[in-house]
């Protein structure tokens, strides 16, 4: 669904109601597709949202887009590095919710920088997180080893 009108979006604590939403979402074959991600079977869903709730130093937040839940966003760390992670339900997407929670998220982590990896095919991504402030690392993607998988990634890191 795509409007004129930009949604109001909140980010709020994830809640045990919201994570049949994000289940939802995240088994959508256009968006797995979209992210280059595979979808979870609810099993390891669940494990893997039980594991992250858990985690203390995890910047974890639901998504609110006009009083509905329209996706989840995090950041965590990896390898010593400040991670950015987003999914927005496909409903939602091409409304401005994603940019205006990864601004939303960004002023609430205060490290630097904060890095994103996308799917190289997913410019809607790319595009939030140019919006945010987030730029192309071409250094960090050459280092980066060939993907396994075979889908390119670049990398976006948030300096200031």
């Amino acid at each position: 669904m795509t409007t004129d009108v930009s949604p109001e979006v909140r980010l709020r604590a994830v809640e045990d109601g919201d994570l049949d939403v994000f289940f939802r979402d995240q088994a959508d074959p256009e968006a797995t597709k979209m992210a280059a991600f595979p979808a979870r079977d609810r099993e390891r869903f669940d494990a893997h949202w039980a594991k992250t709730r858990a985690d203390e130093s995890v910047f974890l937040r639901t998504i609110v887009a006009d009083g509905v839940v329209a996706g989840n966003i995090g950041s965590w760390v990896s390898d010593g590095e400040r991670m950015l992670g987003y999914w927005i339900g496909r409903e939602h997407w091409g409304r401005g919710v994603a940019t205006r929670a990864v601004a939303l998220l960004v002023g609430e982590v205060p490290d630097r920088p904060i890095h994103a990896f996308v799917a190289a095919h997913n410019t809607g991504s790319a595009r939030v997180l140019e919006k945010c402030g987030f730029r192309r690392d071409l250094e960090m993607e050459a280092q980066e080893p060939k993907p396994e998988d075979g889908v390119e990634e670049f990398i976006f890191v948030l300096s200031e």
